[in-house]
């Protein structure tokens, strides 16, 4: 039994120096398949030759997240501009791509103090909407201080493939996303975040996938994440929800080749 990991950054520079390793351990763990997400443009080159490089294995998603840095200045609230900086290239590897991803709404407050900076990440979220629906691709999506506003806005246009990653709100906010069909991951950090023990609780399994959102939200604070570490994840899910291991693994598995249906072909 395997598990898909959904959610993880495998172009971050923490894994510069030994990704090769880190994607032979995930495989001899048996991690099936990585969906690898960008968070800017600057990202997409590398994720798109990591998925060249092991096709089958790695599978490229593309997007704007919300929350940008700049070379020269601290981490900001993204702009319209930094989409259209970024939409050729997605045109460019729409073939390939099997999300876009990841995109979506954080309204920590050093990121988002003003109405204006929160309008200017709903625009961006609604541009990337649209463009998932035109390319018919699902939606990886981060909602950091803002699971409301993201499940709102994601109905509000209609977005139906949709995955939630580490979703940290209300376990009753995330039934309105459940209720809307929509998928939520877990990483291996729920075995120390109370916030995500309750929302596993609540969560169907038939509406969670697995990630590690490598390299963070690993099982230790401050020592990066890998995807070998999926299994931690799973095995507290299947704790918390009284199953057996490979009952998640099985579910969690069939959960992740639905919302990323060019998976399939490889698993």
């Amino acid at each position: 039994m395997g598990a898909v990991d959904c959610h993880c950054h495998l172009a971050a520079p923490e894994f510069n120096g030994d990704i090769e390793n880190v994607l032979k351990e995930a495989k001899e763990s048996k991690v099936l398949a990585l969906v690898v997400v960008a968070e800017h443009s600057g990202d997409f080159e590398k994720i798109i030759q990591l998925s060249e490089s092991y096709p089958g294995f790695v599978f490229p998603c593309l997007g704007i997240h919300p929350v940008q840095s700049t070379p020269a200045g601290p981490e900001r609230s993204a702009t319209l501009k930094d989409l259209d900086d970024a939409l050729p290239l997605i045109e460019l590897y729409k073939d390939h791509l099997v999300a876009i991803g990841e995109v979506g709404l954080d309204f920590s407050p050093r990121f988002a103090s003003s109405d204006e900076q929160k309008e200017g990440q709903r625009k961006v979220l609604t541009k990337q909407i649209q463009l998932a629906k035109r390319l018919s691709l699902p939606l990886n999506v981060h909602s950091r201080s803002a699971g409301r506003p993201t499940i709102n806005l994601l109905k509000e246009h209609g977005a139906e493939r949709v995955l939630l990653h580490a979703f940290d709100g209300k376990p009753s906010v995330a039934m309105e996303g459940v209720k809307a069909g929509f998928f939520f991951s877990i990483p291996p950090s729920i075995i120390r975040s109370e916030q995500k023990q309750k929302l596993v609780k609540q969560l169907p399994l038939e509406n969670i996938c697995l990630e590690t959102d490598s390299p963070a939200l690993g099982p230790e604070k401050q020592v990066r994440n890998e995807p070998k570490n999926i299994f931690i994840a799973a095995e507290y899910i299947a704790k918390v929800k009284e199953v057996s291991l490979e009952k998640v693994l099985d579910v969690t598995t069939q959960n992740a080749l639905k919302l990323f249906p060019k998976v399939k072909n490889f698993i």
